[in-house]
């Protein structure tokens, strides 16, 4: 009855079974894995974001598919303002870059088509793939003193079928930006096999020495698509606001938006007031950023006297982002490791294999956690890995 695409196994993992029988029991869990900035009791200016959506203009439909002009401009704003200018005639406004990723999925594959993701990454891309019939074919990234691109992984990986290539700049949960080298040995890739590279941004303002990163929404050598919206910039992620911004030559950005306009187009799916509203919302960085990368540096400080106190355990090298990843014994799976923490000690955290990392001897941390919880959390995280 149903299609193969949504043939997926959806019976709990070990994982996710050992945290529900906590749950019914009662048991008080601190998680060090929360992403939610709306629960990361951080102070947001309520009364002007919801009156930003008392706009009675959000009464008239005016169907615009790529969002209405004011949506965009204040896009566009946005990276003038923080990163490079932009034009809105190239920007498609989604509900979430979930949404994003499906277009360009659309646009760009038929069936079977391959689309060349990095691993170790965040693992929703399979499901946006199966959901477009579209295959995905890892490429690595190394690490050594930090992360990088592995070339030649990318060129023995390139067929007939790959349409084009992911990066995550920065990389989700690596916190690893993707070099000016790497960013040219792309565009020469891509120039070689004609794909194009699909760009995931959301985190790109939160570089934790402070230095902006040059975004791909600017990239003039192959056609680019970038993706970012609300959810990590201004830390909103109930209102749904993202977007593509389409870069690149001349024609071929023409023609990409020709096509992405018909298929936003065929579902309309942005509402009215949050459009109106963007403007407002987008300027909500200025205040929210601020605090999560403070948070974000506390807990990282946090861990690494934690990590200095005993040799067991290490962390990688990041620059960006709100995760961290820990380096510790491979005694057992990740997936083993993190049940053990959640049962012995009651402390949620991320086993490395769920963002596709190659070997065990890893878990990750979210640096947004509520500084109490984490210092407590780390605390008896390390003290078990160290008996």
């Amino acid at each position: 009855m149903f299609s193969r695409r949504t043939e997926w196994k959806l019976t709990p993992n070990r994982f996710t079974q050992a945290q529900r029988e906590l749950q019914a029991a009662g048991r008080e869990v601190l998680d060090l894995t929360i992403s939610n900035p709306t629960r990361a009791e951080l102070h947001y200016d309520a009364g002007t974001i919801l009156q930003a959506f008392l706009n009675p203009e959000a009464m008239d439909y005016d169907p615009q598919p790529k969002g209405l002009r004011r949506g965009r401009e204040a896009v566009a704003g946005y990276y003038r303002k923080q990163h490079d200018d932009v034009d809105p005639e190239s920007i498609v406004l989604t509900t979430s870059t979930s949404e994003g990723y499906s277009y360009v999925f659309r646009l760009l594959c038929n069936g079977d088509d391959e689309i060349l993701v990095p691993k170790p990454s965040y693992p929703l891309l399979e499901f946006l793939a199966d959901l477009q019939d579209v295959k995905l074919v890892p490429y690595p990234l190394l690490y050594d003193h930090g992360w990088q691109i592995d070339f030649p992984s990318l060129y023995k990986a390139v067929n007939h079928r790959t349409r084009a290539v992911v990066v995550v700049h920065p990389n989700n949960p690596t916190g690893s930006f993707v070099a000016d080298e790497e960013r040219s040995a792309l565009n020469q890739f891509c120039r070689e096999y004609n794909l194009a590279l699909i760009v995931d941004e959301v985190f790109l303002d939160y570089a934790h020495d402070g230095a902006r990163r040059t975004t791909f929404a600017a990239n003039r050598d192959v056609l680019t698509f970038t993706l970012s919206g609300l959810s990590k910039i201004s830390g909103l992620p109930q209102m749904k606001l993202a977007w593509i911004v389409t870069s690149g030559p001349g024609e071929a950005v023409s023609a990409a938006l020709a096509r992405l306009e018909v298929i936003a187009d065929t579902y309309l799916s942005m509402n009215a007031p949050i459009q109106l509203a963007a403007p407002v919302l987008l300027e909500q960085r200025h205040s929210i950023q601020p605090l999560l990368l403070d948070r974000v540096r506390a807990n990282l400080s946090e861990l690494d006297r934690g990590l200095a106190k005993q040799k067991t355990c290490g962390r990688l090298d990041l620059e960006g982002g709100w995760y961290a990843v820990l380096r510790v014994p491979v005694t057992q799976s990740d997936e083993d490791c993190a049940i053990e923490i959640l049962r012995k000690v009651l402390v949620l955290v991320h086993p490395g294999h769920f963002y596709d990392f190659p070997s065990d001897g890893h878990l990750i941390v979210s640096l947004i956690t509520p500084p109490g919880h984490f210092r407590k959390g780390l605390a008896q995280v390390l003290e078990l890995l160290n008996q």
